[in-house]
C-alpha cells in the first residue's frame, strides 16, 4: 500500500473511532483519557497509572470509586502489551460509560498509529473523554476560499481536503428593469446602482470576515459567477486590503451565484486548486460511472461483488465511501453451534442463525473486525488501490446512497 493510501486509512480509521468516542459519556470523572506521545515511554505511564490506582482509594462514593479503579486496571492491562508507544504514539480512552436506563459497561479503546505524531503527554479523569489532539489531526489547514456573484445573490464559503462548506448565501433585491422615462429613468438608475454598491460591499465583506481568522491557511480566494459582475467586484477594490492579496487571476464563468454555483466553481477550477482532492474524487467517481453504462464494463459495486472481484485478483481501484460503517462479524449459534460471518452495521441488530433460525442476539461473537479494514487485507493481496471516497460531494454521496459504500474499477471486464 502506497504512502497516501496508508495515511488515508490512518485517517478514516480516525474518524470512525471519534464518532463513537464523542458520543460516550461517564457518571461523574469515570471516563480516563491516557495519551503517549512518541518522545514517552509507556513505562512512565504505567507509573503514573498505578499511583493514580491508588489515590482513587480515597474517593468517597463507592460506585465512582470502583469504575474509576476499574477503568485504570484496565488501562494497565492493554499498556503491558505495549514495549514502546511507537512513531506516533497512543492513544488510549477506558472508562465506564452510560448506555441507557442507568446502566453502563466498560469500553476500551486503543488509537495507534494516528496519521500525525501526539504531541503532548496527556492523563484525565472526565465525564467525557479528552480527544482535543486527535480531533486537530483531521482538520485539513489547507484551504480555498470560494466567492460566487452576480447582481441578485452571492454565496461564499471554503474547500478544504475533501469538504466544502458553503458559509452563507446572500440576495440582493436590486430592483430590476423599470419603465420610467426623463429624470426620473436616471434617479432610478442611481438608485438602482447605489443598490448594486451596497449590495457588493455587503457580501465581500462578509466573505472577508469569515476567511480573515484562518487567512494564513488559505492558498487563494477563487472568484466565480455567471456574468460580468464578478470582475467588477475584484477590480473595484470590494474586498478587504489582506483578503485581495489571495484572490486568484483568474476568475471562472459558472451558472449560478448560490450553494450550487460554489461546488460548480470547485469543478471548474480544480486544476487550480492543487492541494485539494476533491477534483481528483470527482474524476475517479466518473471514470466508475462512465465505466459502469458500457457493454462489457470493466466495473462493479455492492460488497457481494466487490468481494468476488478482489478475491479474483480482478480490481485495480476500490473506491470505499468514508461513510461505510459496517463490521465484519463472525458468530456462533448458542442452539446448534453453526458458525457464519455477516457484515453488520453500527445500529443494525446481529442476524438470526441461518442453519437453525435461532435469533442472533444469543450468538456468540467471535471475531468482529471493520469492513474496510477486512476489505483492505483483501485489496493488498492483489495489489489493489484504494481510493476513499468522502460523503461532502454529490459523487460521494451517490457512491454511499446508490452502490452501498463500494465501487470497484476493474482490470477486466466481470461477467
Amino acid at each position: 500500500m502506497s504512502d497516501d493510501a496508508v495515511l488515508a486509512t490512518r485517517r478514516l480509521r480516525l474518524k470512525i473511532a471519534l464518532e463513537d468516542l464523542r458520543e460516550m459519556k461517564g457518571f461523574g470523572t469515570e471516563l480516563v483519557t491516557i495519551i503517549i506521545p512518541p518522545d514517552r515511554q509507556v513505562s512512565d505511564a504505567r507509573s503514573l497509572l498505578q499511583n493514580e490506582h491508588g489515590q482513587a482509594a480515597n474517593i468517597k462514593s463507592k460506585g465512582t470509586r470502583k469504575n474509576v479503579q476499574g477503568a485504570i486496571e484496565s488501562a494497565l492491562s492493554t499498556l503491558s502489551k505495549y514495549k514502546n508507544a511507537g512513531e506516533h504514539g497512543i492513544a488510549l480512552f477506558v472508562g465506564s460509560i452510560i448506555i441507557g436506563n442507568n446502566k453502563n459497561r466498560m469500553v476500551n479503546v486503543v488509537v495507534e498509529e494516528p496519521p500525525q505524531p501526539l504531541i503532548s503527554f496527556r492523563y484525565r479523569c472526565d465525564s467525557v473523554f479528552e480527544l482535543t489532539q486527535l480531533e486537530d489531526m483531521l482538520v485539513d489547514k489547507k484551504s480555498y476560499g470560494l466567492f460566487v456573484i452576480d447582481r441578485s445573490e452571492a454565496a461564499f464559503g471554503i474547500a478544504s481536503g475533501k469538504r466544502i462548506h458553503v458559509q452563507e448565501h446572500l440576495v440582493s433585491n436590486i430592483m430590476g428593469k423599470h419603465r420610467q422615462g426623463g429624470q426620473s429613468a436616471q434617479r432610478f438608475e442611481r438608485l438602482i446602482e447605489e443598490a448594486a454598491h451596497n449590495f457588493f460591499k455587503r457580501a465581500s465583506e462578509h466573505a472577508s470576515s469569515y476567511w480573515l481568522p484562518n487567512i494564513e491557511n488559505i492558498q487563494a480566494i477563487i472568484v466565480g459567477g455567471p456574468g460580468a459582475t464578478k470582475d467588477f467586484v475584484v477590480k473595484n477594490d470590494y474586498f478587504h486590503h489582506e483578503i485581495v492579496k489571495k484572490i486568484a487571476k483568474t476568475t471562472f464563468d459558472v451558472g449560478y451565484s448560490n450553494d450550487s454555483g460554489v461546488r460548480e466553481l470547485v469543478e471548474n477550477a480544480g486544476a487550480m486548486m492543487g492541494e485539494i482532492e476533491l477534483d481528483a474524487e470527482r474524476q475517479v467517481m466518473n471514470a466508475f460511472l462512465s465505466e459502469l453504462v458500457k457493454p462489457a464494463p470493466k466495473a462493479t459495486y455492492g460488497e457481494k461483488m466487490i468481494r468476488e472481484a478482489l478475491e479474483q485478483g480482478a480490481v485495480g481501484r476500490l473506491l470505499v465511501s468514508e461513510g461505510l460503517r459496517k463490521n465484519s462479524i463472525t458468530l456462533k449459534c448458542s442452539s446448534c453451534n453453526h458458525e457464519w460471518t455477516a457484515s453488520v452495521g453500527r445500529m443494525d441488530a446481529l442476524p438470526d442463525c441461518p442453519s437453525c433460525q435461532a435469533s442472533g442476539d444469543a450468538a456468540k461473537e467471535l471475531n468482529n473486525v471493520s469492513l474496510i479494514d477486512e476489505l483492505g487485507v483483501l485489496a493488498a493481496k492483489s495489489n489493489t488501490e484504494i481510493i476513499y471516497i468522502s460523503v461532502d460531494t454529490e459523487e460521494g454521496s451517490q457512491l454511499l446512497l446508490g452502490f452501498g459504500g463500494l465501487a470497484g474499477i476493474c482490470r477486466y471486464p466481470m461477467m
